[in-house]
């Protein structure tokens, strides 16, 4: 097989001629967005761009501080995620969604590229890809979990607090939620394993195979790397839920963040 082909610059230039056909459309249908598709577009090239330098600095000194630190930043900025999108949960909450990301991402990264890559973890060439592909799905799935769970409260809280104060256990209250939740932050990546390879070919594959890799090496990497990823989703965002609600009951076993509550009109 032939190696990745060099892309010219011009060549390159003209995938952003694509996006003239997507604002067309928004003009042609009147959706305001077309100031966030630009916006948008040029913070992932700026943002892209900057992690290349960054990446190519790494890779030509390496150094196991950088691949650790490259770990840290990624897990801070996906639990500030997560945390931005759901406000109001309270600090408690907030610390099982850190607590859960962080543990379980470092647990899934360190088990696949010290046992199924069988490489070492300050290598930064393994650590900070995958690390990557794994922090990210960890950080959707969670912050999908958080936000179907607070918005499960907050149009339950009535019968939710009704039932607790007739004498009802907190835990059966909450745990269906909890169950409801994590169901539907593992929906979208189970979708996309149904689909893999028939629908589409993943882009962890894509890349594998335009750099020259051996399809059949490439679907290895890919099946791995799926079942990591729904493993990080489903311990983070089972460990995020399931130490989270606990912090909103009392010792008096009473919801006491009376903040989630629907604000009324």
């Amino acid at each position: 097989m032939k190696g990745v082909v060099r892309m010219q610059l011009w060549q390159f230039g003209l995938i952003y001629l694509l996006l003239l056909v997507v604002l067309f459309v928004m003009k042609s249908r009147r959706i305001h967005q077309t100031k966030l598709l630009l916006l948008a577009s040029f913070r992932m090239t700026l943002q892209l761009v900057i992690a290349g330098l960054v990446l190519t600095y790494i890779f030509e000194h390496p150094h196991p501080v950088f691949p650790v630190l490259y770990f840290i930043s990624m897990t801070v900025f996906a639990i500030h995620r997560v945390v931005s999108k759901n406000p109001g949960m309270g600090r408690g909450f907030y610390r099982a969604v850190g607590g859960s990301l962080g543990l379980s991402g470092l647990f899934v990264v360190v088990f696949f590229v010290a046992l199924v890559a069988g490489q070492s973890v300050f290598n930064a060439q393994y650590m900070i890809p995958i690390s990557g592909m794994i922090m990210g799905n960890a950080m959707t799935g969670t912050s999908l979990g958080v936000k179907t769970f607070r918005e499960s409260f907050q149009l339950e809280h009535t019968r939710i607090e009704t039932l607790i104060n007739i004498g009802a256990n907190p835990d059966e209250v909450l745990l269906p939620l909890v169950n409801q939740s994590l169901e539907t932050a593992l929906l979208p990546t189970l979708n996309n394993m149904l689909g893999m390879g028939i629908v589409a070919l993943p882009g962890m594959m894509t890349g594998q195979i335009l750099s020259g890799t051996l399809p059949t090496t490439a679907i290895l990497y890919q099946i791995a790397i799926m079942i990591a990823i729904t493993t990080v989703v489903c311990l983070s965002v089972f460990g995020s839920l399931w130490f989270g609600y606990r912090s909103l009951i009392n010792d008096r076993q009473q919801i006491v963040e009376r903040f989630l509550q629907k604000k009324k009109p």
